[in-house]
């Protein structure tokens, strides 16, 4: 990719693009030079991002992407089944999927990686023809995320101070969703208040929970938590986060597939996709699409 106009698609509002400032723009520019590249950049505002996106896929070679978990997925929304190549500056607050990929944190090694490395077929995730590169969830999750904004926009705070609040909000409303899941084998009951659905296999693991080793297994993973009270709740999301998690007595559901069914007694259920809230009709249904983006990751070894 040496010697060409590189195509770079900037998210101002992300996390650690918003707190780079005015001097955002400068600052890739270099990043980009020191990898011997020319690059033009867009500053661009969340809403605006999707429009840049359509109006680049299958026309660019390849386009990089700068931004959070929620950018990224709409780039997958918009470069998902095309030919252009998408090349991620991990810009955002947590940067799972940059993470789960091993991209380099280093804007100036990320910059290198983007101009100059290959692009692999990475897996998709869609629900209900909208796609996610990490995961979807129902119930708890999505509840807190509404309320984090609502936070922020009352208060002005930023994303991680907002969740505080949000977090002790969601766990006074705890909710109880009633559904029904078929995995291939026909409709089961679940009482839950967290359904999560990965995008590839998620690890319980002490030392690995929350990450994945691979996104190109082809799979979905399934996780529904057992319903308990609010104190005991607390005790598992304890316990998992250092990876002591009881498969057989906190869930009600484990499982993997290429896909899934979920229903519910409403017309709507509201998911988080990659972190962003929509509601969406029921049933839910979710497929995975295998290699469906190419993305541009480190070489193996």
């Amino acid at each position: 990719m040496t010697n060409r106009l590189l195509k770079v698609l900037v998210n101002r509002e992300g996390g650690a693009a918003a707190r780079a400032g005015e001097g955002l723009a400068d600052t890739l520019r270099a990043a980009f030079a020191a990898a011997d590249t020319a690059v033009d950049i867009a500053l661009l505002a969340a809403r605006d991002m999707e429009s840049a996106l359509k109006t680049s896929a299958g026309k660019e070679q390849r386009i990089v992407v700068a931004g959070g978990d929620g950018t990224i997925a709409s780039a997958a929304q918009a470069l998902s089944g095309t030919d252009t190549e998408l090349a991620v500056l991990p810009l955002g607050t947590l940067n799972h999927f940059a993470r789960d990929l091993g991209l380099p944190t280093d804007l100036t090694e990320a910059a290198a990686l983007a101009a100059h490395g290959d692009a692999v077929g990475i897996d998709v995730g869609s629900v209900n023809e909208h796609l996610f590169v990490n995961n979807a969830s129902i119930g708890l999750y999505p509840l807190m995320v509404r309320q984090r904004d609502t936070v922020r926009k009352r208060r002005g705070w930023p994303k991680w101070l907002a969740t505080f609040p949000a977090f002790t909000y969601t766990m006074s409303h705890l909710p109880r969703h009633r559904l029904r899941v078929d995995m291939g084998q026909g409709e089961e009951p679940v009482v839950t208040p967290l359904l999560f659905v990965g995008n590839n296999l998620y690890s319980l693991d002490r030392g690995k929970v929350g990450s994945r080793d691979t996104l190109r297994d082809g799979k979905l993973s399934v996780y529904a938590v057992a319903h308990r009270t609010r104190q005991s709740l607390i005790w598992f999301a304890a316990r998992a986060l250092v990876g002591k998690a009881d498969r057989l007595a906190d869930f009600v559901l484990l499982g993997s597939g290429t896909g899934l069914t979920v229903g519910s007694a409403a017309s709507g259920i509201e998911i988080a996709l990659d972190g962003e809230v929509k509601r969406l009709r029921s049933p839910l249904h979710f497929t995975i699409e295998p290699a469906a983006l190419k993305v541009v990751v480190p070489a193996a070894g």
